[in-house]
């Protein structure tokens, strides 16, 4: 099971100024310590990563997810609780955790052990010379049909999204994409962002909707497994929310048919179950999760930020 890409990231800086270093031999201590059925297990770094965990194997069948910034401290508790309740209604595997690790006094934050989900990340199909390891044909449909299997659980009692994380109202992320935009400079075409931004605006609904998101379906958070869409992991920004914040893989993941058909599997397509406006607010959230990353990423993380301007040009080019 992989999260998004591999190390180093961008001229020898941290990817964030407030990580915390963790090494195969923390993992080892914590483990021994607070699992210790586990302690026999060979411990292994692995080497791709995403945005805010560290990865090691334990041995064959199993991982443990290591936040390494404090905004990613309480995942392995929202894990924990919500994804057993999830994973009977999804039609793609969930990693949901065994087991749940505590601080010690070298290590600040909780941590947890999942089951290691076979197969490889699916590769950027806009990445230049990126040599696909998935059906699209297949995908649209299994991506699409899994959206709306996770949205038609129950959200009562789920974790509801507030201040400005993904799911929310867009119109509380109108300042962030305006001033990402102008910082952003000549690596985006802002008259065509700012654009499809107010469409996205426009396309407000009014009461929000809500219902259980996963909300981060890039390319480094599905698993594929002989050219079919096996697993989809990184639950971090789980919560109840707008639906349409579900919908960006219809840009960065699909084009002309395979769109239209994850657009349908998603329900929101014509007579789909969505509100007429949910796919302008999906592709929203697309520039919200490209555009706002480009200028703390550009150095931080180059193949990210480049990652980022390929996706913000495919939510623009057909608006």
């Amino acid at each position: 099971m992989v999260d998004a890409a591999p190390r180093p990231y961008g001229r020898g800086m941290p990817m964030h100024d407030d990580e915390v270093t963790v090494t195969a031999d923390d993992v080892r201590r914590l483990v021994a310590a607070q699992h210790p059925r586990w302690a026999s297990l060979p411990v292994s770094p692995v080497q791709e990563s995403g945005t805010d965990h560290l990865l090691f194997r334990l041995g064959d069948d199993l991982v443990a997810r290591m936040p390494k910034v404090a905004w990613a401290a309480e995942h392995a508790l929202g894990d924990a609780r919500w994804l057993p309740r999830l994973a009977p209604h999804l039609p793609l595997a969930v990693p949901a955790p065994l087991a749940v690790g505590v601080p010690d006094d070298a290590y600040p934050f909780r941590w947890s052990v999942a089951p290691w989900i076979r197969g490889a990340a699916i590769v950027d199909p806009l990445e230049p010379g990126a040599t696909p390891n998935l059906d699209p044909d297949a995908a649209a449909t299994d991506l699409g049909a899994f959206v709306t299997a996770l949205r038609a659980v129950d959200p009562m009692g789920g974790p509801v999204k507030d201040g400005t994380s993904r799911g929310v109202p867009l119109a509380r992320l109108d300042d962030a994409v305006r001033e990402a935009t102008a910082a952003s400079g000549d690596r985006v075409d802002g008259p065509a962002v700012l654009k499809a931004w107010d469409r996205a605006l426009e396309a407000a609904a009014d009461p929000a909707p809500r219902a259980w998101i996963h909300g981060d379906l890039m390319p480094g958070n599905l698993i594929a497994d002989g050219g079919r869409l096996a697993a989809v992991i990184d639950w971090g920004a789980l919560g109840v929310g707008d639906p349409a914040a579900d919908l960006p893989p219809a840009w960065w993941l699909f084009a002309g048919r395979t769109r239209e058909a994850f657009r349908d599997a998603a329900g929101a397509g014509p007579g789909g179950d969505l509100d007429d406006g949910a796919w302008e607010r999906g592709r929203g959230w697309t520039l919200v999760q490209g555009v706002v990353a480009l200028p703390y990423y550009w150095d931080r993380w180059p193949a990210f930020a480049r990652a980022s301007q390929r996706r913000v040009a495919a939510a623009v080019a057909d608006a």
